[in-house]
């Protein structure tokens, strides 16, 4: 049995009104992930006895496929679990009680998802949404076959989706891993009767969708009011601090470095080489370093004055 290239789309099937995980192919294997109960198939190439030997028949694959679906409504997510997981954040939706928290994860499982894959595309229909528990992804809007533009990078503990899922809409951007990722997809309606069964869920639902607000405005507010180039890169600087990084004892942030020159010029409306100019000022002037990969903004109160 042969198995197609990785796939960068991670897709979705309906069964008894409930979402199911489809067969996740790889180079070498297939993955059928229900939380802690996850099967892995390896599957060989080619006809001969060794390969025959080692790979799975289609019916044992559909039988295997069958159990998972048979036991998916008593698997458990993860063996770490929601409440001891070290990236919760105070103020995002997995911070909950964790009474609550455990009746949210009875409700969803965990899916992995590869660097430079699709999530979900601007426009689809959201039947899902997402709870990242690790890793970080881009957010982009545009137009078909046109240019897109990054919105924002999201990493451990936010929520995407959750407005197009509460207004029974479409997903109005696009989401693609930069990294590989684990999260948490709960369907819409379960997350709706959720909804309804928890008041502080409901409160911090709320809270979410006033930080996507205000995420939105610090990108109207950086391409409309910021009139230099370094103005620009010291807010999206800022921006990325307290959305994806971590505040240090001594005041200083550090994040990762997620985006390409490129993708930062996008987002501050100028070009890839003004960015590496304007970066190499700040990084001479000691405002920041970048050291493997990793963004410490040293002089947080010097980028907030230029912007």
């Amino acid at each position: 049995m042969n198995v197609r290239p990785i796939t960068s789309k991670f897709e979705f099937a309906q069964a008894n009104s409930d979402w199911v995980p489809s067969l996740w192919k790889t180079a070498g294997h297939l993955d059928l992930g229900w939380g802690a109960k996850q099967t892995r198939l390896e599957i060989g190439g080619g006809h001969g006895p060794r390969q025959q030997e080692m790979g799975r028949t289609m019916a044992e694959t559909q039988f295997l496929v069958e159990e998972n679906l048979k036991t998916k409504h008593t698997a458990h997510s993860s063996p770490l679990g929601c409440a001891a997981c070290a990236n919760r954040r105070p103020g995002w939706f997995c911070s909950l009680g964790s009474a609550v928290l455990a009746d949210l994860e009875l409700a969803t499982s965990t899916i992995s998802l590869p660097a430079q894959a699709s999530l979900f595309t601007q426009g689809e229909d959201a039947r899902c949404l997402y709870l990242i528990c690790s890793g970080y992804l881009k957010l982009t809007a545009g137009r078909a076959n046109d240019r897109h533009m990054i919105v924002r990078v999201a990493g451990p503990g936010s929520m995407l989706g959750l407005y197009a899922v509460l207004s029974h809409g479409v997903y109005e951007v696009s989401a693609e891993s930069l990294t590989p990722a684990q999260l948490r997809p709960v369907e819409r309606d379960r997350f709706l009767s959720f909804l309804r069964n928890h008041k502080e869920a409901q409160l911090r639902a709320v809270q979410c969708i006033c930080q996507e607000y205000r995420f939105a405005l610090q990108d109207a507010c950086r391409i409309a009011l910021a009139e230099t180039v370094a103005a620009r890169l010291a807010r999206l600087l800022l921006e990325l601090s307290h959305q994806i990084g971590e505040h240090t004892e001594n005041g200083e942030f550090r994040f990762p470095l997620l985006l390409t020159h490129e993708e930062m010029a996008s987002m501050t409306c100028t070009t890839r080489e003004t960015v590496t100019r304007t970066l190499g000022q700040f990084r001479k002037d000691g405002w920041i370093t970048i050291e493997d990969s990793i963004v410490t903004v040293h002089s947080p109160d010097r980028l907030q004055n230029l912007s």
